[in-house]
């Protein structure tokens, strides 16, 4: 759904005129999984597929909000009354939003809300930092806030965080609001410094499959937390701040050091080992050898099931079938428990892949997976 049409609905739903339309992507990762949370490296792109807002702003503490995705009348809450975990619904992620921003000290009065997504739910693709972005990049440009993508980034990691209660680090919201067209962002989660790195796929022949395995995933369950909570247990019993702290080359030592604590262990070894791998990929990619990170993408895919434990048959049945295809490379992305894999391919074999992924889902009994090329693009940005 387009601009246009996001514009009438807000105008049909609330009598009066939008005072802007904006969007927000969501996204891919292309390596750094599980690192963000660790104070490490990720490198996320933007995708195509937007959460699309229209927005006015009201004077009289009232926030209505409306999903064209969901059936229904618009949901009216008081600012006032937003509070954290008060909202299991939907509207958790721009109510979030709206309190993150009150409890920052910025005077957001209310507003009534029209949205509409083409980003897939429960892919992996972080459709949840789409929402949070729009609202935010809307109420900071009607309210004159100021803020910068990396502040509003920020801003809606809390909203997910405290508000909704899923303990989600800060890759997704900032990849949203941050990314440029044809770049892949290199995000320092510890300091928030950001390269956009040239990610030109098409001039190479090449192409990034997203499949979407149609296994729903759910952030705020309990197993995201508990890998979370592991990863910070190692760091205290390694006596550094975050895991990002161990160095690839002292790997060894550390894990040593976590003898009779094994699932920790793994835990350690696979953020260690992503955030060298995100450093490899960036190389690379500025090297300009685009075709080299294939065997990457699948190394972090092995460390993610074997170690990190958050892939499913679903999705290594993608990869495997990918990779005895002739793809370069291939692994999950995003969280785990389901969701999607990327596949990185010569552009000539995209039809012969996508057949034999599609057929071996059949064979195995799957649900038919949703199969379509990743094209970086640009971030969050005001429309009209």
């Amino acid at each position: 759904m387009g601009a246009l049409e996001v514009r009438e609905g807000f105008t049909e739903l609330y009598d009066a005129e939008p005072e802007g339309v904006w969007a927000a992507p969501g996204r891919v990762n292309l390596i750094g999984e599980h690192t963000d949370y660790n104070d490490g490296f990720v490198m996320p792109f933007a995708l195509p597929h937007v959460t699309t807002a229209a927005v006015a702003r009201r004077d009289d503490g009232v926030l209505r909000l409306h999903s064209a995705d969901v059936p229904g009348a618009p949901v009216e809450l008081r600012v006032d009354d937003l509070a954290p975990e008060s909202d299991r619904n939907w509207t958790g992620y721009p109510a979030g939003v709206v309190w993150a921003l009150r409890e920052a000290g910025h005077e957001v009065t209310g507003a009534d809300v029209h949205l509409a997504s083409t980003v897939p739910t429960g892919a992996g693709l972080s459709s949840s930092a789409a929402l949070e972005v729009v609202v935010a990049l809307a109420l900071n440009d009607l309210y004159a806030l100021g803020l910068k993508g990396w502040q509003l980034a920020r801003l809606c990691q809390r909203a997910e965080n405290v508000y909704v209660g899923a303990p989600t680090g800060i890759m997704d919201q900032t990849a949203s609001a941050c990314c440029e067209s044809g770049h892949a962002l290199f995000l320092d989660t510890r300091d928030l410094s950001q390269r956009q790195i040239p990610f030109g796929l098409a001039s190479e022949g090449l192409c990034l499959l997203v499949v979407d395995t149609r296994v729903q995933h759910a952030h705020s369950g309990g197993e995201y937390g508990r890998r979370r909570a592991g990863c910070e247990k190692g760091a205290a019993l390694l006596g550094v701040d975050a895991l990002r702290d161990i160095p690839h080359d002292g790997l060894d030592v550390a894990l040593a050091g976590l003898a009779g604590e094994e699932e920790v262990a793994r835990l350690v070894r696979h953020v260690v080992t992503e955030d060298e791998r995100a450093e490899r990929v960036v190389s690379l990619l500025e090297s300009g050898d685009i075709r080299s990170i294939g065997p990457i993408l699948t190394e972090g895919h092995a460390s993610l099931r074997d170690d990190f434990r958050v892939s499913c048959p679903e999705l290594d049945l993608v990869v495997d079938t990918a990779l005895a295809s002739g793809a370069l490379g291939a692994r999950m992305t995003g969280g785990g428990f389901g969701g999607s894999a990327i596949v990185l391919t010569e552009s000539s074999d995209v039809p012969t892949l996508t057949q034999a992924i599609e057929q071996s889902f059949t064979d195995a009994g799957h649900r038919t997976p949703r199969v379509f090329e990743a094209v970086p693009s640009a971030g969050a940005r005001r429309l009209a």
